[in-house]
């Protein structure tokens, strides 16, 4: 039986943002059937050093900090005509540790996380290689050149321009490309030519143990108005025009509704313009919490007003699985199987999500319905297992023999 290299862009653990859960989730999948072998990158040196029962449980491991700064992965990117998201992410050391696995190890997969990561497969790798995308990255670029103006628009473009034809050149190589929902597995298909038996959905699931309302207490507010809340990472391009464009915009139509409504901004790392918003129409920037279950339990609405947004977003379905009733933008909603007014709201502007949150603000039993019939869709739909059902099969695992080999 052989073994599994598993490459990722972010170290696996602890699941705490949207990237690294999904890759936890499924390198912990994968390790019930093979012996795995990670590499993948830190973003700072407590990353790299922190402790986790998965790191134990490893064959082996390479962690390495990334510390190149941005301008010299745009001046590596434009010299030798790769995107900004491989020259950013290029490592010797990496390179050298897969050589060496795949040398000495019986390696027979590879399982790659994240498109920088594509780059460290060996053109001549004999095994099965599953590419696991997550969303169209190149599309993400090409909207934020869309948006844009200036030479940032050109770097955009250029961007999403020379990672669609790397995504291509990827899909074509590997055994199957996955992405985190049928949305984004279609529009894969259509950009790249490639068929349902290469181009794949595998979806997003949710930890219910672990968002189980019963099992947190509410964060304690100095308010008593209701509380709206955004949660997210606050340093994301998506996430920080989110909450800028709701503070500005919806919150000044919420309040002259409900002047008591609090607006709070939950997550780590707020850049300069979410800092800013602190005490704008009743808008609170919390940074990093201890706890994001206690701020969602004690949250009347969860909203998430992306304008920019691919695949599917973990906070939508955390908040459901919670029992929260959620407002989402149009984005922020595609890839979720759910029912608009029934699982949860869908607003098509900023005005309308100003309308929905203030209607349901006023009618205290439509939110908890809403609320009660979102937790039930999760907790039925959206667990782990459920999502990552066909993992084996992708990879190329026979679980019967496994389960024969396990006795």
């Amino acid at each position: 039986m052989g073994e599994i290299l598993f490459l990722t862009h972010r170290v696996p653990w602890p699941p705490n943002r949207g990237d690294k859960i999904r890759a936890h989730h499924i390198l912990r999948r994968l390790m019930e059937y093979r012996p795995v072998h990670l590499a993948c990158f830190a973003d700072h040196e407590a990353e790299a050093n922190e402790d986790s029962d998965i790191r134990t449980l490893l064959a082996s491991s390479k962690i390495v900090r990334r510390n190149k700064p941005n301008w010299q992965a745009g001046i590596e990117a434009l010299a030798s005509g790769k995107p900004v998201s491989l020259t950013s992410f290029e490592s010797a050391e990496i390179r050298s540790y897969v050589r060496d696995t795949l040398k000495t190890r019986s390696i027979d997969c590879i399982f790659v996380f994240s498109g920088q990561m594509a780059q460290f497969v060996p053109a001549e790798f004999p095994g099965r290689v599953i590419m696991d995308f997550v969303d169209v990255d190149s599309a993400k670029f090409e909207s934020y050149a869309d948006e844009g103006s200036g030479p940032m628009a050109w770097i955009n473009r250029r961007e999403g321009r020379l990672l669609r034809a790397f995504e291509k050149r990827v899909a074509t190589f590997a055994d199957h490309s996955i992405f985190v929902s049928d949305a984004e597995a279609e529009l894969f298909r259509q950009r790249s030519r490639l068929d349902d038996q290469k181009v794949k959905a595998v979806g997003n699931g949710i930890d219910l143990d672990f968002y189980d309302p019963a099992k947190v207490s509410a964060v304690d507010l100095p308010h008593e108005g209701p509380l709206i809340i955004f949660t997210g990472q606050m340093d994301y391009r998506p996430n920080v025009e989110a909450v800028v464009s709701f503070a500005k915009e919806a919150m000044p139509e919420i309040l002259n509704h409900h002047p008591d409504a609090q607006f709070a901004i939950v997550g780590r790392a707020p850049t300069a313009d979410v800092i800013r918003l602190d005490g704008l129409n009743n808008t609170m920037v919390m940074g990093s919490v201890d706890d994001i279950r206690s701020w969602l339990k004690a949250a009347d609405i969860v909203v998430a007003p992306l304008r920019i947004a691919r695949g599917i977003q973990n906070k939508v379905l955390e908040a459901m699985a919670m029992g929260k009733p959620v407002v989402a933008s149009a984005a922020a909603a595609q890839g979720i199987e759910a029912i608009n007014g029934k699982h949860f709201c869908v607003a098509d502007d900023v005005q309308q999500e100003a309308m929905l949150v203030c209607d349901l603000l006023s009618n205290s039993a439509k939110a908890q319905a809403l609320g009660e019939r979102a937790s039930a869709l999760i907790r039925s739909n959206y667990s782990w297992k459920t999502q990552l059902a066909d993992i084996a099969e992708l990879c190329g695992f026979d679980e019967n023999i496994m389960a024969e080999e396990a006795e």
